[in-house]
């Protein structure tokens, strides 16, 4: 009997109730996620894409937002066992959050936040065992000096190392995949780069699975093994990264594409007249 991928997702649809009326915000999509596998979302605000994350996570008001369709986390289906959710979030999952800005208590440390959510996968744990745990884990994410940043508070590290407290975060549930939102929209050019490169150092070190969020095709290239783009709650063209970036069959998909900064040739007049 073949293994149980980490995430199996068919025909979902999530019908969201606003002041307007009923809006069906996520309409049929269907994929999966294997052991050590990126599989990308793209499309622009409004399409879905953070909606189908949040839905699979079942982290959208129960009063507000309707289900249907099949989300299985690693064989347990959360549409159909709201319940069993709570169940697998911090452990076969995790979430990293779109704004490590506003995502990160200002009046509790990196220990509080970092050490509770170790506490909560390894609830035996001392005092010291949760500290050692933790600096460890701020080490993988490549922050420097971790054992002074372990008694840091948020506002006292830029954005980059906040988004890397996230990961670590994240990454102390020990999970087989990772729900990233928008990791690197908050955050300037370089520090992106370095961002996608830890998560994929990441992936490669521990096999974990990636489900990324994005609205920008640049950083989907990077990152992953198999993009859906999605525009009106459906996708509108699935396939491997290379043949959705190289040739895609959809318009919509090469309106995304060149929407991706690109560098000019170099202009030397400029240079010299700005001297």
């Amino acid at each position: 009997m073949s293994r149980a991928k980490l995430l199996e997702v068919e025909d979902l649809r999530i019908e969201l109730i606003t002041d307007h009326g009923v809006v069906r915000a996520v309409d049929g999509v269907s994929f999966t996620i294997d052991r050590g596998e990126t599989v990308t979302i793209i499309g622009e605000s409004g399409s879905g894409k953070s909606t189908t994350a949040m839905g699979i996570l079942r982290l959208l008001p129960d009063g507000l937002a309707v289900l249907s369709g099949s989300a299985r986390i690693s064989g347990v289906d959360v549409v159909a066992d709201p319940k069993a959710a709570a169940k697998v979030r911090g452990r076969s999952v995790s979430l990293i959050p779109q704004d490590p800005m506003t995502a990160l208590s200002p009046v509790h440390t990196v220990a509080d936040q970092l050490g509770e959510a170790i506490r909560l996968r390894h609830p035996g744990l001392s005092k010291a065992e949760v500290r050692e745990r933790g600096v460890g884990l701020l080490r993988q994410v490549r922050i420097r000096d971790p054992e002074k940043r372990w008694k840091a508070y948020p506002h006292q590290m830029s954005g980059g190392m906040l988004q890397r407290v996230l990961i670590a975060i994240a990454l102390a549930a020990e999970p087989g995949l990772l729900v990233a939102d928008e990791p690197t929209s908050a955050l300037d050019v370089t520090v992106q780069a370095g961002i996608l490169d830890l998560l994929l150092e990441l992936q490669e070190r521990t096999g974990v699975g990636i489900l990324m969020i994005t609205h920008d095709l640049g950083v989907a290239r990077l990152v992953s093994d198999r993009i859906h783009v999605m525009r009106g709650g459906r996708f509108v063209e699935s396939g491997p990264v290379e043949r959705i970036v190289d040739a895609p069959s959809e318009q919509y998909t090469r309106d995304l594409l060149a929407a991706v900064p690109a560098l000019g040739p170099w202009d030397e007049t400029v240079t010299e007249e700005s001297a």
